[in-house]
């Protein structure tokens, strides 16, 4: 059993109101105000977007003329890795202060941690996934393309497979007081729109194909489009029964350092961190 925390129930939201939660629950815990809690949240994306890690340029990665033609949205998350579709999934943020007893420490500690967590409540679910122990093979090297800008093209190791392919991807940010971790559960092949939207010669089906073979989902074993709620009742099977659930709207109290800051760019990547992500 993994100790207490806050689920979140947060629902479903555009790229840049997502990322602006996370990136206001890091600033909160980076305050160190001793009655602020660990939080897990979990949420989705809608309309579907895209998510930039913190690294990335966006004029570099995306053909952002293409992505305003089709009413995509884009973000750049506060934690690192690379692009990600937000399509047919579930995502997770936690983020908790580095000196939290029991979702803080190191990098390795807390990345494990939460993912293991996530990692027990899809097997609650049925979904036969696995822990990597080391880093895959970036997926650029089957088709013999450059390295691929995209999170699902390479499994980092604590991250999670399913039939020896990334199954989730995670990143984690660290201030100087607090952690933020991020990822995506695939539950629908929605991620592979992700080549459409790519600033980079070649083909399109080359990239697709590529990410094809690296990254699966679990939709064999949940079935078509699965309910947030059915996998916030297995996260709350592993937590602890103190665990307080917080639904929707009723979580905005959590966001309470500003809540009516914009979310900008230079603002997702200004201040002291690490960075790890795939």
């Amino acid at each position: 059993m993994e100790p207490a925390v806050i689920l979140w129930v947060d629902g479903a939201h555009g790229a840049r109101e997502n990322m602006r939660r996370d990136l206001l629950l890091l600033e909160v815990a980076s305050r160190r105000r001793p009655e602020w809690e660990a939080v897990l949240r979990l949420f989705r994306f809608s309309p579907p977007g895209i998510t930039l890690g913190r690294s990335q340029d966006p004029a570099r990665e995306l053909d952002l003329d293409r992505c305003r033609a089709e009413g995509v949205d884009w973000a750049v998350r506060p934690t690192g890795g690379r692009a990600i579709f937000h399509a047919e999934e579930w995502t997770y943020s936690i983020t908790a202060a580095s000196d939290d007893p029991a979702w803080g420490g190191g990098l390795s500690v807390a990345y494990e941690r939460g993912s293991r967590l996530v990692l027990e409540s899809l097997r609650r679910l049925g979904v036969p996934a696995v822990l990597a122990r080391r880093s895959g093979i970036d997926a650029a090297a089957l088709s013999g393309t450059a390295a691929s800008p995209a999170c699902f093209a390479r499994a980092a190791r604590h991250e999670i497979l399913l039939d020896g392919r990334k199954l989730v991807g995670s990143a984690q940010r660290r201030t100087a007081h607090a952690l933020l971790q991020q990822g995506s559960v695939l539950t629908g092949p929605g991620h592979l729109r992700l080549a459409d939207y790519l600033a980079r010669s070649g083909s399109h089906d080359d990239v697709r194909a590529s990410l094809s073979a690296a990254a699966t989902d679990a939709s064999a074993f949940l079935g078509p489009d699965p309910g947030l709620e059915r996998w916030a009742d297995a996260l709350a099977s592993e937590l602890p029964p103190e665990t307080r659930r917080i639904e929707g709207p009723a979580g905005l109290f959590l966001l309470t350092l500003s809540e009516d800051a914009p979310y900008t760019l230079a603002r997702a990547r200004t201040g002291p961190d690490h960075l790890h992500g795939g």
